[in-house]
């Protein structure tokens, strides 16, 4: 079997396709190989077992990781082009979550854009707020309505010749908006892929091709996310304000919280949205102490 693309991860179990459409459910030929959905894999038949097995991984040109529960670096998707952030007026966005998709997104080197769905409800004024922010900082942002097909259209055109994931909170429309980019995406994850035990799976990540043009991953909603601190550019953590005030600041290692001439404090309510900076300074403790967790743990197994 030639390489193939990872469209649907549930667990160890893998579904995939090639390039001339052929289709197969697959597993790991080995324990540590890490394989998430958007690889291109290399596949081989095991016609003693009568199933496919994953051999080995392609070189991945981007990928997007999160900090798991342990404090180590968990990959989540490969092969992306751009990340679409989604929020709606209800449930109430939480941008602090927002930010540090975007982050993960600037320093893996993927586009980003958020999406405010459900925009036929009362949209408020913090939240236009944050919105203006993100697009001075040079986002794109689109108000839809997967329930009402507005800019629906506007959505699609930014599709094309991309490899786009659905990233949000719970609750913010994610299915809805799928249905109306790729109406087959109804077919239920149970169709290709059963767990362990036979049981029909029910949350899974899975790329679908779009009608117009490109590839989008969907992957189940979240109640928090915070980037691989190892992903993340020092210096600024991937907040695309500060990259451009930071050349400005006194001290080349400015961590911007309370070094003297710091243009981003400068900043801050004058350019720089204050909630941003206070994203910022969450992610930077956080940054701080995984780091340091990460260097204690080295001695200890050093020693």
């Amino acid at each position: 079997m030639p390489v193939a693309r990872v469209t649907v991860t549930h667990r160890r179990l893998l579904h995939v396709r090639t390039a001339d459409g052929r289709e197969a459910v697959a597993r790991p030929a080995r324990r540590e190989l890490s394989i998430v959905c958007g690889d291109f894999v290399q596949c081989e038949l095991d016609a003693r077992h009568d199933e496919v097995n994953v051999i080995a991984v392609e070189p991945r040109t981007s990928a997007l990781y999160r900090t798991n529960a342990r404090g180590g670096s968990e990959l989540i998707a490969a092969n992306l082009s751009l990340l679409l952030v989604v929020v709606a007026p209800l449930p109430r966005p939480d941008f602090f979550v927002v930010d540090r998709y975007l982050c993960a997104a600037q320093c893996g080197g993927l586009a980003a854009a958020v999406l405010l769905n459900k925009s036929e409800l009362p949209v408020d004024a913090e939240v236009a707020q944050e919105l203006a922010a993100y697009g001075a900082a040079g986002y794109r942002c689109l108000r839809v309505s997967a329930r009402q097909q507005t800019s629906m259209d506007e959505l699609s055109a930014c599709l094309p010749d991309q490899t786009a994931m659905l990233v949000g909170q719970s609750g913010v429309g994610k299915s809805s908006l799928l249905r109306q980019l790729v109406p087959a995406s109804d077919a239920p994850i149970g169709e290709l892929i059963r767990d362990d035990e036979g049981r029909h799976t029910t949350t899974a990540t899975r790329l679908y091709e779009v009608p117009g043009g490109g590839q989008i991953i969907d992957s189940p909603g979240v109640r928090d996310f915070a980037p691989a601190i190892e992903r993340l550019d020092p210096s600024d953590l991937g907040f695309r304000e500060i990259a451009a005030l930071a050349p400005r600041c006194r001290f080349a290692d400015c961590r911007h919280l309370q070094e003297p001439d710091c243009a981003v404090r400068a900043a801050c309510g004058a350019g720089f949205s204050p909630r941003r900076y206070e994203s910022y300074r969450r992610l930077r403790r956080l940054y701080e102490r995984l780091s340091a967790e990460r260097v204690a743990g080295g001695d200890r197994r050093r020693r």
